[in-house]
């Protein structure tokens, strides 16, 4: 990592006024520039070869489900790479996050790249905090395209303001969570934001803000790596389902229910 990229990730990114008020009522916020085209290529490559390395899926697109189809996911980089826990580490990204999330301060909870390969399909609809056994909402992650990502490669989709719908909130990423949702959302008349990534811009989403991606319909992979921050002050919650009893002891070791999220895989950020 050069200087200028450390430089770069370590800088005070500034929220305005205007930009906290949008991610209040919308739940989402897409923000240009907050990296440099030299930081962007240095992740594209870093992480792209840790997750070269680390894939175990090799199942042929036609015999993968729904979610196999969506993306290759690698987690907790981090703990695999020193190159990349610098990149995950950053005090521009967690800094933005606490600015969001409007608290003292965020830990991490865990990283993860999500890489949708050429006739990769499309994400259903979902909110991420149905994974999460945590005590409140005050939870984000950072979607960080790792290349210019126009509609064709299937961008993050964002439903607008949709962080406080409760139907959906006890379904995993599925069919089934894209038919509820996809349905109810347009009952709703939540807004459908679909727009292109360019280099350098980075999105921000609430742990229950529902989203989706379209399927990558390029020769071109789409890789994005993200960061989840939560509350540095958060505590573990009883868990709602299996998948919080898996994120639980996966990502949050040693936790007692009650206790702040403060395991080792969870350093304060910012």
């Amino acid at each position: 990592m050069t200087d200028a990229i450390k430089h770069d990730l370590s800088q005070h990114y500034s929220i305005t006024p205007e930009q906290l008020d949008f991610f209040r009522k919308n739940g989402f916020i897409k923000l240009k520039h907050v990296v440099s085209a030299e930081t962007i290529a240095y992740m594209n490559e870093t992480i792209g070869q840790e997750v070269k390395r680390l894939n175990t899926q090799h199942l042929p697109m036609e015999q993968r489900d729904t979610y196999g189809k969506a993306f290759l996911q690698i987690m907790n980089l981090w703990t695999k790479s020193d190159l990349v826990k610098e990149i995950v580490f950053s005090h521009k990204l967690a800094s933005i996050a606490t600015d969001l999330l409007e608290v003292d301060g965020v830990r991490l909870y865990h990283d993860q790249a999500l890489y949708k390969e050429p006739r990769g399909g499309h994400t259903p609809w979902h909110a991420d905090q149905y994974y999460w056994p945590l005590s409140s909402d005050r939870t984000v992650t950072v979607w960080i395209p790792l290349q210019s990502t126009p509609l064709e490669m299937g961008p993050l989709e964002f439903s607008a303001g949709s962080q406080y719908l409760l139907t959906g909130r006890d379904k995993a990423i599925s069919d089934e969570s894209q038919q509820l949702l996809e349905s109810t959302l347009k009952q709703n008349h939540f807004t459908h934001v679909i727009e292109p990534f360019d280099i350098g811009e980075l999105s921000y989403h609430l742990g229950w803000l529902y989203h989706r991606a379209g399927a990558n319909q390029t020769h071109q992979m789409r890789a994005v790596m993200t960061v989840i921050y939560m509350d540095k002050n958060i505590k573990l919650e009883t868990p709602k389902n299996e998948n919080q009893v898996a994120d639980w002891n996966t990502w949050l070791p040693g936790v007692r229910v009650g206790a702040v999220c403060d395991s080792k895989l969870n350093p304060i950020l910012d």
